[in-house]
């Protein structure tokens, strides 16, 4: 089982001033490090632009209402708000996936809440709760009614990628050869998500679509979850034209840790994310690169059951042709296997150089200025 840290360890870390051998690759910070990276975690507002309360990616623990272990992980998390996926293949498959998240948040009202309008994040770092921003991934439940967005934007959806890994009406995937680009319907969508509110995110979206959503959107666009193909060759992350676009449309991107970012090593490292991150600074410029992470809030535990789940997980995934290049190898990064990882991407910056500035609109300022500018009606 790979390197976990809990709640009173890491604690008991940040106090004495050094990390050393507790998480592996991380190096050490001197005391004073420790107290700055933590009074800047504590004061920051901490986005995460695409996680999940719960289970992501390998259905282990089973998906379903949280879990002790997964309410403690949110509590001891410190951040602030995530984007977290409720789309399924149908309508009714996901407003019921909505419902749940509803659910669990009138169950634990002083742990979580729901993020429909801008002041709900500054609320729910007053809180102290997780803000829940509701996404999509994909929008095949949407068929070819547009009627429908205006149904989910009153149930609290937020942000909307476009397409997932294959093709679907609106566009092509990152995975599909034909890379087609943005269809006309899919224009419509752009234009009456821009018209209500909703993010368009273009993270898994194909190269021809993602210039064109970029192109199309009167509002900010966002790339949610992907990294930079310039650092390390993959489909699922965005060339630099599409980055530069991207942010001079005054969106932003996530960097995620999957191992898409980067090889040499069984799962992705710190050093490859700080790689990806200061990349995307070099691209894009300080104010649109953030965090999303594509993990649970929780941390991956290595047990039998879960890598079972795992390689049914990817071997599923390709029978449908959606499996992306490196999906077999560990889906998270070792060294931030823990509920504060975003603490520890803003400790690794820190150590590479990056300003306290910098890192705060890294670690959730950027998206939450942007977030701002695209909900605005």
């Amino acid at each position: 089982m790979r390197t976990q840290i809990g709640r009173r360890q890491f604690g008991t870390i940040v106090a004495g001033g050094a990390v050393l051998g507790a998480v592996r690759g991380m190096g050490a910070w001197s005391a004073q490090d420790a107290i700055d990276v933590v009074s800047l975690y504590k004061r920051s507002i901490v986005i995460d632009a695409l996680a999940n309360p719960g289970s992501m990616n390998v259905s282990w623990p089973p998906r379903g209402p949280l879990s002790p272990k997964q309410r403690d992980a949110i509590a001891t998390s410190g951040i602030t708000a995530i984007n977290v996926t409720v789309s399924a293949d149908t309508f009714e498959a996901t407003t019921r996936t909505i419902a749940l998240w509803s659910g669990e948040v009138d169950r634990y009202p002083t742990l979580l809440s729901i993020v429909r309008r801008y002041p709900d994040i500054a609320r729910a770092k007053n809180e102290n709760t997780l803000g829940l921003i509701l996404g999509f991934q994909n929008t095949e439940m949407l068929e070819r009614d547009l009627s429908r967005l205006d149904v989910f934007h009153k149930l609290g959806i937020r942000i909307i990628q476009l397409t997932y890994n294959d093709r679907n009406i609106i566009g092509d995937g990152c995975l599909e050869p034909g890379d087609a680009g943005l269809s006309a319907f899919g224009r419509q969508v752009v234009e009456r998500m821009n018209a209500l509110g909703i993010a368009v995110d273009l993270s898994h979206c194909g190269t021809r679509t993602t210039a064109d959503g970029i192109a199309a959107s009167a509002k900010p666009p966002l790339i949610t979850h992907s990294g930079c193909r310039e650092v390390y060759r993959h489909p699922r992350s965005k060339e630099d034209r599409e980055l530069k676009a991207m942010a001079d449309k005054g969106g932003v991107v996530g960097i995620y840790f999957m191992p898409f970012i980067g090889q040499g090593s069984a799962a992705p490292t710190v050093d490859m994310l700080m790689r990806q991150i200061g990349h995307a600074l070099k691209v894009c410029g300080t104010d649109h690169v953030g965090i999303g992470s594509d993990l649970s809030t929780a941390p991956i535990e290595e047990t039998a059951e879960y890598l079972r789940e795992q390689k049914e997980f990817v071997a599923g995934r390709a029978s449908r042709g959606i499996s992306a290049p490196d999906e077999s190898r560990p889906l998270f990064i070792p060294e931030l296997n823990h509920p504060r990882r975003i603490e520890g991407v803003a400790a690794a910056m820190t150590r590479a150089g990056h300003s306290s500035t910098v890192i705060e609109k890294v670690i959730g300022g950027n998206f939450h200025r942007v977030l701002k500018e695209i909900w605005v009606v």
